[in-house]
């Protein structure tokens, strides 16, 4: 495939909606693999796959669903999952991705902000019961039919579907929405695709907010679509590759760069189990024979870390991404020459650009390709622009990166105001990433204008945690910051302040972090302090506070590592 360039012809999705391109990869490939989960095994053809998306489609229908409905899975990742990301997309409704680390305070939140109309969710996985939590934050549910749904909190909501074990009362079972499709004639699928555009929202995903609420990011099907083919381009992606996602679903990495970038180059989608595990993510690669590989830094380095590496065939991969986290360029390194994924990439963005801003190209001399985040791919355009006055800056002057382009979300759903912050009238994004610009039009991130922490790929906003712990009885003040961490990239970090005459213990405030939080946002450091760093005006230093953990902690040598 040749290098991509600006003048070529407008990429063949664009202007389709997510379900007509669907329908076009199943007619150009309809038997090769769409999916493959490993563990438990499930497989379907393009085809196949297709003819199940209408079948839900109709299904959905004949619930009533209509185009502009919410509807949010809540589940690991699961066969369902895919099919109802497409199925939703078929007859406009917007898909809705909750975390199933959520909590019930966390789902709640979800749950109204969105304005689900519908929910679909697993019964358990790990420790976490999800049934239980649905009915923690929904009590009504228990006495309710089917349908008839009245919650006091979440008027919207009306239907509750149970992916996987016995519904719990009040819900149906996946089994039972798949079977009311007989009711709605195939023809309806026609004419619902008359009543939206490529242009409408299709999605919303939710990404931590500063003020401890997180936000609703609305997105196309074009922004979606687009973004897909593209990063797919940059991969030289064909319906020849198996693409391994270990990713997780609810995550713009599973859905947007995982399905939709297979979906519309027609390359096998393969799942290694419902979570990241390395050794089903080694095993995946060599028995599926994957030519692509998918992960955050901390993925790779517990694969090559994992007793079963050395004896793994990994000889099929060739490419794949290395996104969600600064990617440290010795890992890059041992990828693109231990692991045999020569041509991997590195791709940059958020989701509020649907995600891929910036990515390298499989062709790319490897010291850009580990060095870099990439250039803008196709359609988009980036600038760095100064904190202060806002005016663009050169070629090596370290700035804020703002993004402008198909991928640029319709905005935060609900949240007009939040939405002008961070879109500016001139339509450029800004993603609160500090950069800087190679002559040669290649960026590389030299850190964050917020203090987000980016753990394992996941975003978490020191604020909401603040917040939470601000709620203990005994918590005076708390300051949270992320440290460098050999493996997540970034570990969370609480520096508490007790009210006078009162105390707590670590264990005592990670317990009470657990109860509302997920799992990956409870800080995995604490120090107990009678004050904070501050400027002469009184404000919290919190990069003297990262600095003098790094020295107490020894980690100066992970702070060192050099990332793109």
């Amino acid at each position: 495939m040749s290098e991509i360039s600006e003048h070529e012809a407008p990429p063949w999705v664009d202007g389709l909606t997510i379900g007509a391109a669907l329908r076009e990869t199943a007619r150009r490939h309809p038997t090769r693999d769409a999916f493959v989960f490993c563990n438990p095994a499930a497989r379907m053809t393009w085809a196949e796959f297709d003819r199940e998306v209408d079948l839900v489609s109709q299904s959905l229908l004949a619930l009533g669903f209509q185009p502009g409905d919410h509807f949010g899975v809540w589940a690991t990742n699961v066969p369902e999952w895919v099919i109802l990301q497409f199925a939703t997309a078929r007859v406009g409704v917007v898909l809705v991705n909750i975390n199933p680390a959520y909590k019930p305070s966390e789902l709640e939140y979800a749950i109204r902000q969105s304005d689900l109309r519908g929910l679909a969710l697993i019964d358990s996985f790990k420790s976490s019961d999800f049934f239980d939590m649905l009915n923690d934050v929904c009590p009504e549910l228990a006495a309710s039919k089917p349908g008839e749904l009245h919650s006091a909190k979440f008027p919207k909501l009306k239907w509750i579907v149970s992916l996987r074990g016995k519904p719990p009362a009040g819900a149906i079972s996946w089994s039972d929405l798949r079977a009311r499709a007989h009711s709605v004639p195939e023809e309806r699928l026609g004419e619902i695709a008359t009543r939206f555009t490529a242009s409408d929202a299709v999605n919303i995903q939710y990404t931590s907010g500063t003020t401890g609420f997180p936000k609703g990011a609305m997105l196309s099907h074009r922004n979606l679509l687009l973004n897909a083919f593209y990063t797919g381009e940059c991969q030289r992606l064909s319906h020849i590759d198996r693409v391994c996602l270990p990713v997780p679903l609810y995550h713009c990495f599973g859905c947007v760069l995982g399905t939709l970038c297979c979906a519309v180059h027609g390359a096998a989608m393969v799942f290694p189990s419902e979570s990241f595990q390395a050794q089903t993510t080694l095993a995946a690669c060599e028995q599926e024979r994957c030519t692509a590989t998918y992960g955050v830094p901390t993925m790779f380095i517990a694969q090559f870390e994992h007793a079963d590496y050395p004896s793994t065939d990994l000889s099929s991969l060739r490419t794949g991404i290395m996104a969600g986290s600064p990617c440290p360029i010795e890992l890059m390194k041992r990828v693109t020459r231990e692991m045999g994924a020569s041509e991997i990439t590195i791709g940059y963005g958020q989701t509020e650009a649907s995600p891929i801003i910036t990515q390298t190209r499989a062709d790319d001399p490897i010291e850009l390709r580990v060095g870099t985040v990439g250039r803008t791919i196709p359609g988009f355009e980036a600038k760095i622009v100064d904190l202060e006055s806002g005016k663009d800056l050169a070629d090596g002057e370290q700035g804020e990166l703002c993004g402008r382009g198909h991928g640029v979300m319709i905005g935060y759903y609900n949240m007009p105001e939040k939405t002008a912050e961070t879109i500016d009238a001139d339509g450029w994004l800004h993603t609160g990433d500090l950069a800087v610009r190679e002559p040669n039009g290649y960026f590389r991130i030299t850190g964050r204008l917020h203090d987000m922490i980016i753990r394992g790929g996941e975003n978490i906003y020191p604020r909401e945690i603040e917040e939470r712990l601000y709620a203990h009885p005994a918590v005076g003040d708390v300051q949270v910051v992320g440290i460098p961490d050999r493996l997540f990239g970034e570990e969370v970090l609480a520096w508490v302040k007790f009210k006078p005459d009162q105390i707590a213990t670590e264990r005592a405030l990670r317990e009470f972090c657990r109860v509302s939080l997920a799992h990956f946002k409870v800080p995995r450091y604490w120090k107990f302090v009678e004050g904070f760093p501050t400027t002469v005006t009184g404000k919290i230093q919190k990069f003297k506070i990262r600095e003098q953990a790094i020295e107490e902690l020894g980690l100066q040598d992970v702070a060192d590592i050099e990332t793109a």
